[in-house]
């Protein structure tokens, strides 16, 4: 039988040179769909503004949408490791705020880790969070809350940025962080700070030299039309498949073929 995932099993498979998977989820039924999938870790990734909520960036979700999207998760009961995400301006005002809803993250949401955007920036805050014994799972180059001031979801840590890249990736590592994403940077960058690090890296289009992988579940199942990034691999399309269904449904009921008895109580 499968055993739940924990944060020394995931240093472990760093140590052993085994790859780590890592998919969002944002609700039940897809968190058994991925679970069952056998992935190491669920991110209930704030992505969930844009490819379940339909807003344009991820900045408007909120501490209590997350932690709704969390306890959903968590109902599944899935052996996969749950990482949450702290949305924009949960941990940016202060090592207390910080500390605090991190806190009501693993206590209100039930998640085992969450997940903090920001390097050299924040590594007083990952310090802060992972002195009370919650674990900080580290995101740097293109992190999508800082979108306004990159002037959009752009490439980072290519040319002169990538000495500033390479410092956060160390930063965050002193700071107690059990693990770093690596979003959106030049894969040979990627492929030299996951050489350096002693905690896993995780990539989200950064290549193939990272200790693991994330993507967002909605993109590979081919159910989000707002973007179609490059380092999306899409592993089915089932928008098509649903919208199919769907159809077939309202032609049904309105040629009265369905109910039929089959579907009727006596």
């Amino acid at each position: 039988m499968r055993k739940k995932t924990t944060i020394p099993d995931l240093l472990k498979m760093k140590q052993n040179g085994q790859r780590i998977t890592v998919l969002t989820a944002y609700d039940y039924p897809f968190t058994r769909l991925v679970d069952n999938g056998g992935v190491d870790a669920i991110l209930v990734g704030d992505s969930a503004g844009v490819v379940f909520a339909g807003h344009d960036t991820t900045l408007p979700v909120t501490m209590d949408e997350m932690i709704y999207h969390v306890r959903a998760v968590k109902r599944a009961d899935p052996k996969a490791l749950v990482v949450a995400d702290m949305p924009f301006m949960s941990y940016q005002t202060g090592i207390e705020d910080a500390c605090r809803n991190c806190g009501r993250m693993i206590k209100e949401g039930g998640a085992e880790a969450v997940k903090v955007e920001g390097g050299s920036n924040m590594a007083h805050v990952i310090r802060a969070v992972s002195s009370i014994d919650i674990p900080v799972m580290a995101h740097i180059g293109l992190t999508p809350q800082s979108v306004h001031r990159m002037g959009g979801y752009k490439v980072q840590g290519r040319n002169d940025q990538a000495e500033r890249i390479m410092d956060d990736a160390f930063a965050v590592q002193h700071a107690g962080a059990f693990a770093v994403v690596l979003e959106g940077i030049p894969a040979s960058l990627a492929a030299e700070i996951s050489a350096e690090l002693s905690i896993p890296t995780i990539g989200i289009g950064a290549g193939p030299s990272c200790d693991g992988q994330v993507l967002v579940i909605h993109d590979i199942l081919g159910l989000c039309e707002k973007y179609s990034p490059k380092f999306v691999k899409r592993y089915a399309d089932l928008a098509p498949l649903i919208t199919a269904a769907v159809s077939q449904y309202v032609a049904e009921v309105r040629s009265g073929e369905f109910p039929t008895a089959e579907h009727s109580f006596t």
